[in-house]
């Protein structure tokens, strides 16, 4: 075997739908487990699809090396454009490793027609499967517990993640568990400058901080809602962003604004503020903050905003979805928003109607619809009485901070994640 001959030392592709630092949370965690590897000294290549160079947009220098596809669709569409190039690509650059990183996305899709053909070692990270209840992906699972079967491993993030649940119920048996996490290296960085004095946040409010793009499924005004019906005393809630095509940054603006107007804020001297910050900033604001406020909607990328408040010793509150009950078993730095399961994101009263109109479908099993089914969403009274909770027990915020920090650097450095996978990965090349 190749790996055999060279010291031990692997060449692994990598394989995520897009590589860019201004495409989320899949793009961070492709790349510190890739960095780390070639830091151990393997060769590392990642193939993504093509990212815009727009606007002068900074790409940070990086070791890795990045072949772009022009690939167009998807599975439930149509895959065009160089499919076939990127088919020839993985099959004949005799990788050791091939890791698929998220289904339902063209890099991973692309290459599952072509799987028995692929002679490295396949390991496919599913993140979640985000479309297990929508319609228009039901052929795609249906064939998903056959594809998996293919991969030589599947890494599941959590316990709690529906794709964990799926694989049980298909009896996948070749599976295993590997956290993400966040980088000590980043996370510890020396930061010259007060966040609170850039955005004059008082010094005596407490500071409340939700970090997310607004995709609109990150759960802002759910955290907006349930900060206005705390009773917290002076404080600030800190909502940093990116924005997202047709997502919610321009309603949180308008809701802040409506509180921030009120009486209610002017008299208790509370505060909302809206801002998309440097990733230094974002750094600073989880250190100089008190408490970390999450309902998010969805399962997915919460894990790695929850690392980062552990990292920086900050307590967190979040809702009951995907991995976050195991990262609190796992690392005691939070606590569990009181949560509904399985609702819109929302509960207005249009929401409400059009989620009894899906159930009636989903039970008739007609019609193509986006089912609620896998969303969640915070309950306002219960998570503002637990905000309270926190905001008025400093050594309860102190004793959950301590907890998490202390866990994050025993497990959950990108370090320590991406020992696991390099770990894996030998373990993989030496079964015959």
């Amino acid at each position: 075997m190749l790996y055999k001959r060279i010291n031990n030392k692997m060449k692994i592709l990598h394989t995520v739908k897009y590589y860019s630092p201004i495409c989320g949370g899949m793009y961070e965690v492709v790349r510190q487990i890739s960095e780390k590897l070639i830091e151990q000294g393997h060769t590392v290549t990642v193939a993504s699809l093509p990212v815009p160079r727009e606007n002068g947009a900074d790409f940070p220098t990086s070791s890795v090396h990045v072949e772009e596809f022009d690939i167009k669709g998807g599975y439930t569409t149509e895959l065009t454009g160089e499919v076939a190039e990127y088919q020839r690509f993985v099959l004949n650059s005799d990788f050791d490793i091939v890791t698929n990183f998220a289904a339902q996305q063209p890099m991973t899709d692309a290459l599952l027609p072509v799987l028995p053909e692929v002679t490295a070692k396949k390991v496919f990270v599913p993140t979640g499967f985000s479309g297990l209840y929508l319609k228009v992906w039901y052929e795609y699972f249906s064939y998903m517990p056959d594809w998996m079967r293919q991969y030589d491993m599947n890494v599941i993030i959590s316990e709690g993640q529906r794709d964990m649940q799926f694989a049980k119920d298909h009896q996948i048996e070749n599976y295993t568990i590997i956290s993400n996490g966040s980088s000590r290296e980043e996370m510890e960085q020396p930061i010259s400058f007060s966040i609170r004095k850039r955005l004059s946040i008082p010094d005596e409010n407490l500071l409340i901080l939700h970090v997310g793009t607004h995709t609109g499924y990150k759960g802002h005004s759910r955290a907006i809602k349930i900060f206005a019906q705390a009773k917290t005393g002076p404080a600030t809630l800190l909502i940093v962003g990116g924005e997202y095509p047709a997502g919610c940054s321009s309603q949180c603006d308008e809701l802040a604004k409506k509180y921030n107007d009120s009486v209610l804020f002017k008299n208790t001297k509370k505060n909302i503020v809206v801002k998309h910050i440097t990733r230094a900033e974002t750094i600073a604001a989880y250190r100089e903050s008190d408490i970390f406020l999450f309902p998010s909607n969805i399962e997915g990328g919460a894990s790695i905003v929850l690392f980062e408040s552990m990292a920086s010793s900050l307590p967190f509150l979040a809702t009951d979805v995907g991995s976050v009950r195991d990262i609190i078993r796992e690392g005691h730095g939070g606590m569990l928003l009181p949560t509904d399961k399985n609702v819109p994101p929302e509960d207005t009263i249009r929401d409400n109607i059009k989620h009894w109109i899906k159930t009636v479908l989903e039970f008739f099993n007609i019609k193509n619809f986006h089912s609620d089914r896998g969303f969640v969403r915070a309950k306002i009274r219960g998570s503002a009485k637990l905000l309270e909770k926190l905001c008025t027990d400093k050594k309860l915020r102190e004793d959950l901070g301590k907890a998490g920090h202390e866990a994050w650097l025993e497990k959950f450095t990108w370090e320590k994640i991406a020992g696991q996978y390099e770990n894996l990965y030998k373990q993989l090349l030496e079964e015959k």
